[in-house]
């Protein structure tokens, strides 16, 4: 091994005083990316036809839908204008209608959070539990590697729980496949309420590139009230962590 390589690895794993090199400041100074119409964009629906998707609508103005995308830039690669560009995508919505973007309207970094009632029930020790309701196990990698040296995501009172009975919160992944359904329902119900339902990844929100398949509905939308929505595909663990942080009202800058 070179020399000096070995501890330059351990110097960027932990900071000075053995912190994880992901501190909060780091962690709220990324940004995770997202394509968006820029100037030169004429709505000639080249990056439309391309979407594997279906996120990117031109008809009556350029459109996108983040809960569809699967970031994977393929429009931006595709236009041969150069009109799409990237801008900061949003970590977290409230709300459904909050994922959709115009050409005028774009995406804004607002301070936001759950209802009082279930922040109060959350505190600051947050128990966690995930779902896969049949994803491609892409979100759920993510999600176990929130727990390792690097993200170190308890550090933040965020804590992964093995029953949703022990739960405050679900984590859910994948499109929510029809053999799924019961499984998810019966989680769905041993959660005790007032419970936070987070629903995490494209195909969690929209169904995804999985939308026409052994699915039901086109997300978890129509199965359970989501408080929480994180696009990505999948979202990486430091979006996870920031998201969890600012919807709970644990991080506030």
């Amino acid at each position: 091994m070179k020399k000096g390589l070995f501890q330059e690895a351990i110097n960027n794993l932990v900071s000075q005083k053995n912190a994880p090199a992901e501190s909060i400041e780091v962690l709220f100074g990324r940004g995770h990316k997202m394509p968006m119409a820029g100037p030169k964009c004429d709505e000639c629906g080249d990056c439309s036809a391309i979407c594997p998707g279906n996120a990117i609508d031109t008809e009556g103005g350029w459109r996108i839908d983040l809960g569809k995308c699967i970031f994977c830039m393929e429009c931006l690669r595709t236009c041969g204008k150069e009109a799409i560009i990237t801008v900061d995508a949003p970590d977290f919505v409230l709300t459904r209608e909050d994922l959709v973007f115009t050409k005028n309207s774009l995406p804004e970094n607002r301070k936001i959070m759950i209802g009082e009632e279930k922040r109060k029930v959350i505190g600051r020790s947050v128990f966690i539990r995930s779902i896969d309701a049949g994803s491609c196990n892409g979100c759920d990698v993510e999600i176990h590697s929130l727990s390792n040296q690097f993200y170190d995501f308890e550090r933040f009172g965020l804590k992964i729980v093995a029953s949703p009975r022990h739960a405050d919160v679900l984590l859910i992944t994948g499109p929510l496949t029809k053999n799924m359904h019961e499984a998810f329902k019966k989680a769905i119900a041993a959660t005790p309420d007032p419970k936070v339902i987070i629903a995490m990844g494209t195909c969690a929100i929209s169904g995804g590139v999985f939308s026409e398949g052994e699915v039901v509905g086109k997300g978890i939308g129509g199965q359970v009230a989501v408080d929480v929505f994180i696009p990505g595909c999948p979202p990486p663990p430091d979006k996870l962590i920031r998201a969890m942080l600012a919807a709970f009202g644990l991080y506030t800058e």
